[in-house]
């Protein structure tokens, strides 16, 4: 989808605090407030937008632990594995990858004993044959 220069702009914006205000927005593009509005609203019609979501601080992230865990399945099973995996508030995120596993699980817990649960709750889900996990030790940086 092709957008404008302001609409990357403000997009970066939105990326950076979701929350901002439209008139902190409307000061810092330069535009209206009713602009910024219709952008927002244009935006998210187009789908380009299609939420906004919460970002943690760093000590709240430092006292979570992340995983990511690597999952072989029967392809046929794609399909209702990312259902049941979207069902569990602990996998972040899910990508389907190439290579040895055909997804990729991004995992938070707020403990090894939580971490251990979610891990079994997505071994067992029906159509995963294995899974790998690696524990995150640290972040070196993230964008």
């Amino acid at each position: 989808m092709i957008i404008d220069g302001k609409d990357r702009d403000l997009l970066a914006l939105l990326s950076a605090n979701s929350r901002e205000s439209t008139a902190n927005l409307a000061r810092k593009l330069g535009m209206s407030r009713t602009t910024v509005t219709n952008r927002i609203e244009r935006l998210e019609k187009r789908g380009i937008i299609t939420g906004y979501t919460v970002q943690f601080s760093d000590d709240y992230e430092r006292g979570q632990i992340q995983a990511h865990v690597m999952i072989s399945s029967d392809p046929k099973s794609a399909a209702k594995i990312v259902s049941a995996l979207k069902k569990i508030p602990a996998v972040q995120a899910l990508h389907a990858v190439n290579g040895v596993y055909e997804m990729l699980a991004m995992v938070s817990a707020e403990s090894t004993q939580h971490l251990d649960q979610v891990l079994d709750q997505i071994g067992n889900t029906d159509g995963i044959t294995k899974t790998t996990s690696s524990i995150v030790l640290s972040t070196k940086f993230s964008r």
